[in-house]
């Protein structure tokens, strides 16, 4: 089994930043891709970011030149930096990772439980 661990909200004023991580543990042979995604009240679940490797990631519309996404595959941790918040910025962030649990097994998808971003004056 595979747990992710999102930690790093918090309420912000505009114009701030913050550093959300991913942290997954289990039985875990090999991270593909790991993603942010995030859902305001009353919306649905939207892309974020996603990340395969250091070369190659993209983003959402929206948060293009203010997030970055990276990843840290020693410690299985992927990362979401976040600048220049604004007030629509405000959900509940959750991250995703494709992860296989031996050499023969097939990626399967985890979601974490999700970080409260808000984002106010």
């Amino acid at each position: 089994q595979v747990q992710l661990v999102e930690s790093g909200g918090a309420l912000v004023q505009p114009g701030g930043s913050l550093r959300l991580s991913c942290a997954a543990s289990g039985s875990i042979f090999r991270v593909y891709t790991m993603a942010w995604y995030r859902q305001a009240p009353g919306k649905e679940r939207d892309f974020v970011a996603h990340i395969s490797s250091p070369t190659n990631a993209a983003y959402a519309d929206s948060v293009k030149g203010r997030f970055t996404i990276s990843r840290d595959n020693a410690k299985n941790t992927g990362y979401l930096q976040m600048n220049s918040l604004k007030p629509e910025d405000t959900a509940v962030y959750y991250c995703n990772a494709q992860v296989s649990t031996g050499a023969a097994a097939m990626p399967f998808t985890y979601w974490g439980q999700g970080t409260q971003v808000t984002v106010s004056s």
